[in-house]
């Protein structure tokens, strides 16, 4: 049975390693390219897009595709909604892993936001020590609010032209641990940060430690995205691909394809 995962996630690299090892599927993973040097990963590996609805459908009836797991970052919406239209024009299986929120704590101060720019503005005329946990791509937002001091993390150096004129970088790759965190926003003197609502364990600890320090986070919300079958986990992809691949005994030469 052949399987595309869209990846880019913790989740995606999970579900590699499973289907790594099971004869009964052969898996193509799929990377966006946002990352310069993505983790190695144990099964075919193609980076880069698909040129949109009609060039995803046309790839995956060229490689003879059974069946899809959406395995992207719960903000990449625009591959999800292709994917859901691709496959609904194919007539091939989609299944959606989508990782839960987080939901606010005890404690915690969050201020929830549909987008970058308006983190921006919620931040204040005030100047402010700021810590931008979000990825490189909406770091330009950041511009339209040049009085703060920004320390800024992602897995990848920033490629915008325009960016705060008070802006230090961080490259980094999570995990990332509560003791960590904690020293890092102390030691920097954060007064604020803004996040993406990224869900997981993988960078959960800095919003854990801006509870314990009492520091407020601007979250990001997520946007709505498209799904197919809904799953939890990697393990649950696995078992929906074999049920997949019980329904679908239909040699491919019949199927057209």
């Amino acid at each position: 049975m052949r399987v595309l995962i869209l990846g880019g996630t913790t989740e995606a690299s999970a579900l590699a390693r499973l289907l790594a090892g099971d004869s009964r599927f052969e898996a193509t993973l799929s990377l966006a390219g946002r990352t310069a040097a993505p983790k190695t990963q144990p099964i075919a590996t193609r980076t880069g897009g698909f040129g949109g609805v009609e060039g995803l459908s046309q790839w995956l009836r060229d490689q003879a595709t059974d069946a899809v797991i959406d395995a992207t970052h719960p903000y990449a919406d625009r591959i999800s909604a292709n994917a859901v239209a691709a496959c609904a024009q194919s007539g091939v299986s989609l299944a959606s892993i989508v990782r839960p929120a987080w939901a606010p704590q005890s404690g915690d101060a969050w201020q929830t936001v549909p987008n970058a720019e308006t983190a921006a503005t919620a931040l204040g005329q005030t100047p402010r020590r700021v810590f931008l946990s979000l990825g490189r791509r909406d770091l330009h937002a950041f511009a339209e609010a040049p009085q703060h001091r920004y320390i800024a993390r992602s897995v990848d150096p920033p490629q915008q032209l325009s960016l705060p004129p008070d802006m230090r970088f961080l490259q980094a790759r999570g995990p990332f641990d509560l003791v960590a965190e904690t020293r890092l926003l102390a030691d920097e003197k954060i007064e604020v940060i803004v996040s993406k609502n990224s869900g997981g364990t993988s960078t959960y600890p800095k919003i854990h430690a801006a509870r314990n320090l009492g520091l407020p986070v601007v979250m990001i919300a997520r946007p709505d995205k498209a799904v197919g079958h809904v799953l939890d986990s990697p393990e649950e992809a696995i078992a929906w691909l074999a049920q997949q691949r019980g329904h679908d005994r239909t040699p491919r030469s019949l199927r057209g394809v």
